[in-house]
Formats: C-alpha cells, structure tokens, sequence
C-alpha cells in the first residue's frame, strides 16, 4: 500500500520496512511531533459540560462550606 506523507505529500509505502511510516523521514515525523505539541494540531471534541471556573459563583462554594462541620477541615 501506498500513501501520501502527512508533512510533505510524498508517497510512502506502508510496510515494515518503512521506517517513519506514515512518514516519508525522520525530518517529517518530527514535524508533525512540533506541531502537536505546541497545539497548531488538535483533535476535536464536544465542548465539557461542566462549569468552568469562570462560571462557577465563589459564594455558593463558601455557602456549600459553611455547612460543613468542623472535621471537615480536619485531615
């Protein structure tokens, strides 16, 4: 089987042999290893349904503490 290098388009061929499959080189894969890790790629995903901390309101939180007994704070 023949496929197109993520990076650069040249045509790889999938097999044992091929080293930096589905890269066509090292040069490429690292690239690619780049891009991930400073976030141009992602995958996609549904957006969390829980709150963020933006959206969380600081005095229910010290509502909810308040009627926490004392050794509750206790480790």
């Amino acid at each position: 089987m023949v496929v197109n290098c993520p990076i650069c388009a040249k045509s790889v061929t999938w097999n044992s042999e091929s080293e930096f499959r589905p890269f066509c080189s090292k040069k490429c894969q690292l690239i690619d290893l780049g891009e991930w890790a400073s976030e141009e790629r992602k995958i996609a995903a549904k957006p969390s349904e829980q709150p963020s901390a933006k959206e969380v309101d600081i005095e229910e939180i010290e509502a909810m503490l308040a009627k926490q007994s004392d050794d509750f704070f206790k480790h």
